[in-house]
């Protein structure tokens, strides 16, 4: 393998035949990426694109829990605090590789086992083949935290079917495989005991092998799930997340008398007013969006504001630091955020990611 391996022990690089493995290797905190393991992708994924022996590139999480739970938090929330000019580098960085995974010129396939979450879809829906399993958790929890919807979340989820991507953003709630099929997420699903098969078949291809080919080869493992909540509650979800403020959807599911929906309200009611309002003009202004880029700016735009103001701070707290899980938001209700309180998030106009792209 490349010599880039030991640039970090939290990134393996791995050969199983033609396959280059892509291996997150921090178990301990659920693959949680940082700015290192950002770059060893990034380069790694540089020189696969050029190897002509290589036939696909396959992500995958270390450990028994999950493929990854995201960005480090944690480690954004101390530089914030901190007033570190450095805060956003990771964001600056993280955001250009999802771009990459997006158009990458190589079949790229995400083992989307186990916990997938944040920056985690980041890394794993914008690619070409996205494989989900039985013990796939996956969520956009960030509206919990005082945060929103990045990694091109707005792009992805703005065009699930229906009201689906606005059910995810807003609630933050946890899918399974059938969920993240039916999202738009994820292809298709594979026994998680199958996927060692699965990668030594991959590995058999020839190097340049064609999506058509790699596609092919995952139909033959490729089950199909049991019906998920989204589909079986799709009626309901459109009904109610259809409304362009936070507060109609709120009277809308107080309509429904459903226990999916009475749970609905329950999960938006403990979520951050303001990152609630911000994710719904977000997804509402990704669908008229013309590109991936578009939203990765705009997500980057917000997300900065948010690192100056009181709730994200107050999320990560009670998430990750206290876990007390009981965050005082500011303000504390959906009626003391106003449309022009939101502006300010959405201020510069101007690309900062990529330069070079007309907005």
């Amino acid at each position: 393998m490349p010599d880039i391996a030991s640039q970090s022990d939290e990134v393996l690089l791995d050969r199983i035949g033609s396959a280059a493995i892509v291996r997150l290797n921090r178990p301990k905190a659920l693959n949680s990426l940082n700015l290192a393991m950002v770059r060893v992708m990034k380069t790694a994924m540089e020189r696969f694109a050029d190897d002509p022996d290589i036939s696909c590139v396959v992500l995958k999480g270390e450990g028994e829990r999950g493929l990854c739970a995201g960005g480090d938090i944690r480690v954004i929330h101390e530089m914030g605090r901190a007033g570190d000019p450095e805060v956003t580098r990771f964001w600056r960085e993280e955001f250009p590789l999802n771009y990459m995974i997006s158009h990458y010129d190589r079949p790229y396939v995400a083992l989307m086992d186990g916990i997938v979450m944040g920056g985690g879809v980041g890394i794993a829906s914008h690619g070409a083949h996205r494989i989900v399993t039985e013990r796939t958790r996956l969520a956009m929890p960030e509206t919990g935290i005082g945060y929103v919807p990045d990694v091109g979340a707005t792009w992805l989820l703005s065009r699930a079917p229906g009201e689906a991507g606005t059910w995810m953003g807003l609630t933050g709630e946890i899918i399974g495989a059938a969920d993240a099929i039916h999202a738009g997420l994820a292809d298709a699903c594979v026994p998680s005991e199958r996927l060692d098969a699965l990668a030594e078949a991959l590995g058999a291809l020839k190097g340049g092998a064609s999506d058509e080919q790699v596609r092919a080869v995952i139909d033959r493992f490729a089950v199909v799930p049991e019906e998920g909540r989204l589909a079986a509650h799709r009626d309901a979800i459109d009904r109610a997340f259809a409304f362009d403020s936070v507060e109609e959807i709120v009277a809308a599911l107080e309509k429904e008398d459903s226990e999916f929906a009475i749970g609905t309200r329950e999960a938006i009611a403990r979520r951050s007013p303001t990152s609630l309002k911000l994710a719904l003009r977000m997804l509402r202004l990704g669908r008229q969006s013309s590109s991936l880029v578009e939203c990765l700016e705009r997500e980057f735009t917000v997300g900065s504001e948010i690192l100056r103001n009181h709730d994200f701070y107050e999320g990560v707290r009670a998430a990750i630091i206290d876990k007390d899980r009981n965050p005082q938001w500011r303000p504390a209700k959906l009626e003391e955020v106003s449309e022009a309180d939101l502006d300010r998030y959405f201020a510069v106009r101007h690309p900062v990611l990529f330069p070079d792209h007309r907005l």
